[in-house]
């Protein structure tokens, strides 16, 4: 039971506290999915309810299991099909552990669900920190929580994930395959628009990552749209590095960049190099954003299904966390989402490992730690943190 939900003291109302009714409260659609998403979840439906539990932070959160995994797909054959669209189109947020299993050819589940869901719910942009928390080791020389903050926009719609393909002459020896990507300007032009609102309300700084001198014609066009955009943010300077270049910059200086904007397959790529730069993919977080508040956000760790640790104790929890924090800021609790990463941070900030049998206490007690911070208050937030310049979903189109 939720604090929105319990009785207070003897039934009846404290007059030095708001009442639950004044309280607003936050329905969120809960899909665990396979391997170690139930373990994940787990741990962030106790962040959940000590956020609830915390009055002075003025949001109750309601989360709801929705039924979705591996096993229902063997079972019935289902993806995302008009049941599970209207299940989690009744929520506010969606908190998404992992899809995954080997019994399922590589794929399905991905693109069924996960893409399905983004398109469906036009979640037009990718928001993916890059930050390293103090106490947390860079496997990259030099790289420490002073020069490491930044968040990639990575466009979410279209692409090479959205374009369409096909193969002929199969098994002849001479097949040939055709994989085509779609890059429009209006989809191209809404992620430009709240990447450099982002930029505008961080560092000033907006750098665009494409393949421009050899993809000419996408990156062209995202490099014209760009110019058009920051003519209307003129705090904002901009500049633009090549996917093979990033891979370079990234890991050995990253304090270069503040905002870093890129296509659906470029972001997908770098990103990951991103999580390896801030110490781990346990500690990536994402959102995957609904810009006009038409449709719920998702948001995740992406650390996947880790089906070889499942049940173990052993996943990291603090991805799905962070995650969690930046719905709620994007949803304009930024309060409870930096209550939640001040938490987060100040486990980190021990020095512990972030996943593996070395966890103290593993998955659960990680969880556990966090929520009592969050209870007790004590934590110091994080300077500069992202989630103050994550505006709510409806009006981050200004």
């Amino acid at each position: 039971m939720t604090a929105d939900s319990a009785p207070p003291p003897n039934g009846e109302k404290s007059e030095d506290q708001p009442s639950c009714e004044r309280r607003p409260s936050i329905d969120i659609a809960v899909l665990a999915g396979d391997g170690i998403g139930p373990e994940v979840i787990s741990a962030a439906e106790d962040v959940m309810e000590a956020v609830s539990a915390r009055t002075p932070l003025g949001v109750g959160l309601r989360p709801r299991h929705v039924d979705y995994d591996a096993d229902v797909y063997l079972k019935t054959g289902r993806l995302f099909d008009d049941a599970l669209r209207e299940e989690l189109l009744s929520s506010q947020l969606i908190l998404f552990g992992a899809l995954g299993d080997p019994r399922v050819a590589p794929g399905i589940l991905e693109r069924g669900i996960i893409l399905a869901m983004r398109t469906a719910f036009d979640q037009a942009v990718n928001v993916r920190p890059v930050r390293l928390y103090s106490g947390v080791e860079s496997p990259v020389r030099g790289v420490n929580a002073e020069n490491c903050d930044l968040v990639f926009i990575r466009e979410n719609l279209e692409g090479a994930y959205t374009g369409g393909g096909s193969t002929t002459h199969r098994g002849t020896g001479h097949e040939v395959a055709l994989q085509e990507s779609v890059n429009t300007e209006p989809v191209i032009r809404r992620a430009t628009r709240y990447a450099l609102g982002l930029a505008s309300r961080r560092r000033g700084h907006l750098t665009l990552c494409h393949k421009t001198n050899i993809l000419t014609a996408a990156g062209d066009l995202w490099w014209r749209v760009l110019q058009d955009e920051a003519r209307h943010f003129n705090d904002v300077d901009i500049d633009q590095v090549n996917a093979d270049a990033m891979c370079l910059h990234l890991p050995y200086d990253p304090g270069r960049f503040d905002v870093v904007l890129t296509d659906n397959l470029f972001g997908d790529i770098l990103t990951d190099l991103g999580a390896m730069v801030q110490g781990g993919i346990g500690l990536s977080a994402s959102a995957n954003l609904n810009l006009e508040g038409t449709a719920p956000s998702m948001v995740e760790g992406v650390h996947g299904s880790a089906p070889d640790i499942a049940g173990r104790g052993w996943a990291s929890p603090f991805a799905t966390i962070l995650s969690l924090a930046m719905g709620l800021a994007s949803l304009g609790h930024t309060e409870a989402g930096i209550a939640i990463e001040s938490a987060v941070a100040a486990e980190l900030s021990g020095g512990v490992p972030i996943s593996g049998v070395g966890l103290p206490g593993g998955t659960a007690g990680a969880a556990e730690r966090i929520a009592d911070r969050i209870a007790d208050g004590t934590a110091a937030p994080v300077p500069h943190s992202l989630l103050t310049a994550l505006t709510p979903s409806h009006s981050s189109m200004g």
